[in-house]
């Protein structure tokens, strides 16, 4: 165990279910907020801070990212965003696939036997969340108002969709390219 990842990618989720994050910032920029802590922060300090744990989990690398990828659309979608914004069991369910497919996609892509797939499941996941991103900043309108029963607020949106831009996309292109640069370099040596 690495209590340096460990303690951190343990306290991260704590920290965002915990704090009033809805008096600090419009809702939906916080709701993004816990989602992007638990899948690009938490989930691989978690990942990283228990190594014999994460490789016992045998995921292929390609195969968690298109979990994750089905799980983070899916819950993008009007009516199960809504469930998970406004019904306490549609939010647990919510926070707990985000950091499962997000634990999965770490564990899978941070295994040290296959390094390019690694590289090629967190690349993927980058262009899925920059897209979604991308969605929800140049929106037309606030997709959610209306299935949430909530007064429109495209600018939260916005913020949201800023947020899952610069958290998301920023840690899986990096990670990938890390892992694609250690891969370059076994092949080198080998």
């Amino acid at each position: 165990m690495r209590a340096a990842f460990l303690l951190p990618g343990l306290a991260l989720p704590a920290l965002v279910w915990l704090a009033p994050l809805e008096t600090w910032m419009p809702v939906f920029a916080a709701h993004m907020l816990r989602h992007m802590t638990l899948v690009a922060l938490a989930a691989p300090l978690i990942v990283l801070g228990m190594p014999d744990a994460a490789r016992r989990v045998r995921v292929p690398p390609l195969g968690a990212a298109l979990a994750e990828f089905v799980v983070v659309w899916a819950w993008h979608l009007p009516a199960a965003h809504a469930l998970g914004r406004l019904q306490g069991v549609g939010y647990a369910a919510e926070q707990a696939s985000f950091l499962l497919v997000g634990l999965a996609v770490w564990a899978g892509c941070l295994r040290d036997d296959q390094p390019l797939a690694g590289a090629g499941g967190l690349l993927l996941t980058s262009m899925h969340m920059t897209l979604l991103g991308a969605l929800l900043v140049l929106a037309p309108r606030d997709i959610y108002a209306g299935v949430c029963g909530t007064a429109p607020d495209l600018t939260g949106q916005q913020i949201g969709g800023m947020l899952m831009l610069a958290i998301g996309t920023p840690v899986y292109l990096l990670a990938g390219l890390w892992l694609t640069g250690q891969a370059l370099r076994e092949r080198g040596t080998a």
